[in-house]
């Protein structure tokens, strides 16, 4: 985990719960696209994917809403909200066995549970960001990489998308 994105969760933690002696490592930040631009902010409770969702059909922009969400050094979660159209993108299914956030997630977007047999891979709408210039194979490889943890892969994308530097400052401060 990057040393920026842990300074935040560190910050994060004792800001929203006072001293606590065990870290999470989950986060949560929105962003939007309007007027050629990304603005970004983070979500207070990455585990609360209803008020997610309808903060992001409150962003009534031109270019749609996203929220990517970091679980645990396990997996990530993106939706994307455009009109009164949701995608939904999870870059591990079989999380969703252990993770009560992940099994909601799949039957928020009415995709089918795991077995426990079933391989590791990404579900939902791998072209959740084709229209914005990651296409459905960048974001397997993302999500493929054994290398880089969920909040790597947040970092990766967001880079991809054009708001990298603004989730490096928000995650900064």
């Amino acid at each position: 985990m990057s040393s920026t994105l842990q300074g935040f969760l560190s910050t994060s933690m004792s800001a929203n719960m006072g001293d606590v002696s065990e870290e999470t490592q989950d986060f949560a930040i929105e962003a939007w696209h309007e007027d050629g631009r990304w603005s970004i902010a983070s979500l207070p409770d990455p585990d609360d994917l209803t008020h997610i969702i309808d903060r992001l059909k409150k962003q009534q922009t031109n270019g749609g809403a996203v929220a990517l969400i970091a679980i645990d050094d396990e997996f990530f979660l993106a939706i994307r909200v455009l009109g009164t159209h949701v995608k939904f993108f999870i870059s591990d299914i079989t999380c969703a066995i252990d993770y009560e956030v992940a099994a909601e997630f799949l039957e928020l977007a009415d995709i089918d549970q795991p077995e426990e047999d079933d391989e590791p891979l990404p579900a939902g709408d791998l072209d959740i960001f084709s229209d914005l210039g990651l296409q459905s194979m960048e974001l397997s490889t993302i999500c493929d990489d054994a290398d880089l943890f969920p909040d790597e892969q947040i970092e990766a994308i967001a880079s991809r998308l054009g708001f990298g530097d603004d989730l490096a400052e928000l995650l900064e401060s």
